[in-house]
Order: structure tokens, then sequence, then C-alpha cells
């Protein structure tokens, strides 16, 4: 199974696209990320500004593109305190789902800091040790303690980089009061919340996403002299960060930018990122630092996984989206599964067989197949009525895959599979284009046939063979049993199939060691066996 995980942060978009195996971990397939700055000047309630939200779209735009030339099967998108807290953003997750088909989730700030620490004790091994993990964003900072299997503190805090800088960064270099005022705010946002974390007790501290892998990755270059030549489970002194921030704050802007190991992106918001890295770390008596490449999209995917196990199992069975929710909807409403799968096989085995009759398509085989699997799941409703039921669940059972117009089609034709037939006073049958009312007509009038030849719900029909007689149609049947009561059956459902073939229609039932006479339209029926 493959998955697309999208996180709509107040600094950066990121998309990480995944196969999970079958051991449900999982291997990185592709990453994109794109800084966008969509919370700036939109926190605290503000409206998002137009120049971002376009950046944001057109990032948005590509993760789906990318998304869908690797085939992935589940799309996770979600938002966080930019949208979260904007005026706008509501209206802007609206033009998203518009412009690209993702409507990302908005998840509060706990549900982040969860996410972000199920993705930090996957990626770093902990053990059974206990684990603070740190995560600064643009518009928040989550802080939790726990172990790699459970979490005991988790906060999110209104202290990001974008916020910090937008509200104590007045000028370059960042003067000793500026500095004072933003460390005094951080402190108070969290140092209550650090004072429990240390009187429990930790081991270790994780620190994840891009502020704080560009503080690590600069911080060691610094003191090693050359670039680490890898970030993933970095693990260094929260000394080297407090001689980062010094650094840093006394640096005006063109000086950073030509800071070895950090991203020029960054460079205006690195120096509320130190102060407010070493501060939590300081306040947290941390000697160290361990840095963690996997964050919010991962801890998605893992989520994920956790909670649909069954379902993943399942994309490997059946990959092609169609078809397996086809069988998920089908599996919801307990559908006959061996009935529906003969039936199937019988009215495909009919429709192969009158190509040169009908002139339909593989795509028309494969909306009968379906509706055939799908023809009586009204039964999970109630019996009496249960082709209109069927429409209703096929409907709205929310299969994915499939256009409209082919719902509509499978719908009406699982429909049309027992009394009546297609008519132009039926609303939904009449709205569609003539062509589509044909194929309708078509499909139906097949499954019909199909259905009948399995009246018994015994599978006793195992094959037929359909000859061309030149004035009729002889279609014979092999069977494993008696099958007297699919002949009288199939006989009632007969006409609708005679006018899309233009010709009659005869049976012929043929076991192993007996042959049956050929049927006729005026058999009698016999005692039923449902």
């Amino acid at each position: 199974m493959r998955i697309a995980a999208i996180d709509i942060g107040t600094n950066s978009v990121h998309m990480i696209v995944v196969r999970v195996r079958a051991d449900l971990s999982f291997e990185l397939i592709d990453r994109e990320k794109f800084m966008v700055r969509l919370g700036a000047g939109g926190l605290d309630g503000r409206a998002l500004t137009a120049e971002a939200m376009t950046a944001t779209l057109q990032a948005v735009s590509t993760f789906r593109r990318l998304a869908d030339s690797h085939g992935v099967d589940e799309m996770l998108a979600v938002a966080t305190s930019a949208i979260r807290e904007a005026a706008n953003g509501v209206e802007f997750l609206s033009r998203i789902e518009r412009e690209t088909g993702i409507r990302p989730m908005v998840i509060t700030g706990a549900e982040e800091a969860r996410l972000i620490h199920q993705a930090a004790v996957y990626g770093v091994d902990v053990g059974s040790a206990r684990a603070v993990v740190i995560d600064i964003g643009g518009g928040s900072v989550e802080i939790t303690l726990g172990t790699a299997t459970s979490i005991q503190l988790a906060r999110s805090f209104k202290i990001g980089v974008i916020r910090l800088t937008e509200r104590f960064i007045k000028g370059d270099p960042l003067s000793d009061r500026d500095e004072r005022r933003l460390e005094k705010y951080v402190l108070d946002e969290i140092g209550r919340y650090c004072e429990q974390i240390t009187a429990i007790g930790f081991d270790r501290v994780i620190g994840t996403s891009g502020t704080i892998l560009s503080l690590g990755g600069v911080a060691v270059t610094a003191s090693r002299g050359s670039p680490p030549a890898e970030l993933r489970n970095l693990r260094f002194s929260a000394r080297q960060i407090r001689r980062l921030r010094k650094g840093v704050r006394a640096m005006d802007l063109e000086s950073r930018l030509a800071m070895p190991g950090l991203d020029p992106r960054r460079a205006d918001l690195v120096v509320a990122g130190a102060v407010l890295l070493d501060t939590i770390l300081r306040r947290l008596e941390a000697d160290e630092l361990t840095l963690c490449d996997l964050a919010l999209r991962e801890g998605l995917v893992l989520d994920y996984v956790r909670r649909n196990k069954q379902q993943i199992v399942k994309v490997d069975r059946i990959p092609d989206v169609r078809r397996r929710s086809t069988m998920e909807l089908a599996e919801r409403c307990n559908y006959y599964v061996v009935h529906a799968q003969h039936v199937a096989r019988l009215a495909l085995a009919l429709f192969d067989q009158t190509r040169a009759l009908h002139g339909l398509t593989d795509r028309e085989r494969e909306w009968l197949e379906y509706a055939a699997l799908m023809h009586d799941l009204g039964v999970h409703i109630s019996y009496p009525r249960h082709h209109r039921h069927s429409y209703y669940l096929i409907k709205n059972g929310d299969l994915r895959g499939f256009e409209p117009e082919e719902i509509e089609v499978m719908a009406l034709v699982a429909r049309y599979h027992r009394r009546g037939t297609p008519k132009k006073t039926h609303e939904e049958y009449a709205r569609l284009r003539p062509a589509l009312r044909g194929t309708i007509r078509t499909l139906a009038s097949i499954l019909r046939v199909a259905e009948s030849l399995d009246r018994s719900h015994a599978q006793v029909v195992s094959a037929l063979e359909l000859q061309d007689r030149g004035t009729d149609l002889l279609l014979q049947l092999r069977t494993s049993g008696d099958a007297e009561l699919e002949v009288w059956a199939a006989q009632r459902h007969l006409e609708p199939f005679e006018r899309v073939v233009r010709k009659p229609v005869h049976l012929d039932a043929q076991s192993a060691g007996q042959n049956h006479t050929e049927g006729s339209t005026s058999a009698t029926p016999p005692q039923s066996r449902r």
C-alpha cells in the first residue's frame, strides 16, 4: 500500500510518499517541501495573506500530481496553527479542496503533539527509556514526554519561530533588551510544564522538524568545522546550541546568510529559533539533543497504519482501488459472497459471448462485474424492494476511483436486476445520456439472466455457452445438479435480454450423465426453494 501524507504548516508545506511493507513498517518513496510562510502576518486571528495562500495552493497542487504519479492508495493531509488560527482559515481549506481535490483536516495542538511523539520514538531507538520530544514550528512548539509505547505529557505552545520573530525581533542584530523579552516570554509559557517534566524525569531529548534540524546542523558544523554527513539520529551537546545562540544573536542578516550549513531561507528566523531552543533545553536542564528527521507527516502515516491494519492487508491483496472499494462496500453490507461472485462470473460469460451483438467494451464489462457483485446489497436493509435499496447503497457507498456517472450506471444496473425494467419515467434513468441508457438496458438484461441462473443460490450452473443458430440463440447450461429452478427463473427473465440480442433465446440444461430437453417459455414453475 502507498500513502501520501501532507503537513500544511505555518512555515513550510511538506509531503512524503511511503510504501507500507507487509510487516506494517514503511519505506520512503518520495518527499517534497516548499517554504511558503503561510503564517506570516496571519497568526493570532489575522487573515492569511493572498501571497501565502497562492504559494500554498501551488505547493499542494504539485503534491497532488506527485502523489498521483506514484499511484498512492490513501492521501492524508492536516493543517496546523496557521490555518487553525486564521480568520479566513475555513475558507482557505474549501479553496484547497476545490482546486486540488484534497481537503486537509485541521488538527488541535494536542493531536499534533501526539502524532509528532509517535514519529520521533519510531525514528529514534528509545528502548524502554523515557524521552522528551521537542518540535519547533513556525506557529507553535510541541513538547511531549513519553516512551516508545505511551505518552505521559503532551502540550502545544503558541511560541513558534514566525510568531516570535514578528513579535520580538525588532532590530538586526537583536538587541539585549529584545532578547531578554523574548526569553522571558518563552519561559512564562513553558516554565511550569517543564517543571512537570523534570519532576517526572527523562533519559533523553529528541528534536524534530526543520527549525531544530537546521539549528543542529549549523551548530555541529560550527563545532567540527565541516557539515555532518547525516543529521538523522545525530547527537550533540546542549552547549553547542548555547554557543550558536550567542553567535547568531550578534549577527546581522547579511552575516547569517553566509553561515555554513544554514539554509538562506531560514536566515531571518534562525535568531528566534536559537533563543527558543536554547531556552527550552536550559529549562529542562538537558545535556544533549538527538535529531530526528521524522515528524508530523510520518506520525500521520504511523497513526493510519495502526488504525487500518486490515485495510492495508486488503490493499496488498486487491491493489486496484475500484475493485477494492467495491469489495469493501459489499463486505460492509454483509453481501452473499459466493452467490454474488457466481452471478458475476455468469454475467461476464454472457457479456463476452454476446460482444458482437451488443458492441460494448471492457469499460462496460467492468461496470457489469461490479454491479453483479453488489446487486443484492439492499438485502442488508430488507429483502422486500431490495433492488431499490441496492441502488441507494451503491449511490451512497463512498465508492472510490469511479466517476459519478459510472456509479450511477452500476447502481441502476443493480436496481434493474429483478422485476422492473428501465423506464423513462424513472427520474435517475431518464436524466442520463441516451448512450448510457442503452448501456444500462443491455447490462441489466444480462444481469437479470445471470442472477436467475443462480436462483437457488446453490451454484448448480457451472458454465454456459451461447450458440447462434441463425433464427434464434441456444443458451446451453452446464450443471452440477438439478437446475430446474434456475431454468424456470431464467425463462421468466429472458425477454429484456432477447430485445438486446434481437433473437429469441432457448435454454438447454445438461448435467453429467443426463441431458435435459430444451426449455420453453411455457415451463411450469417448480416448488420454490427460497
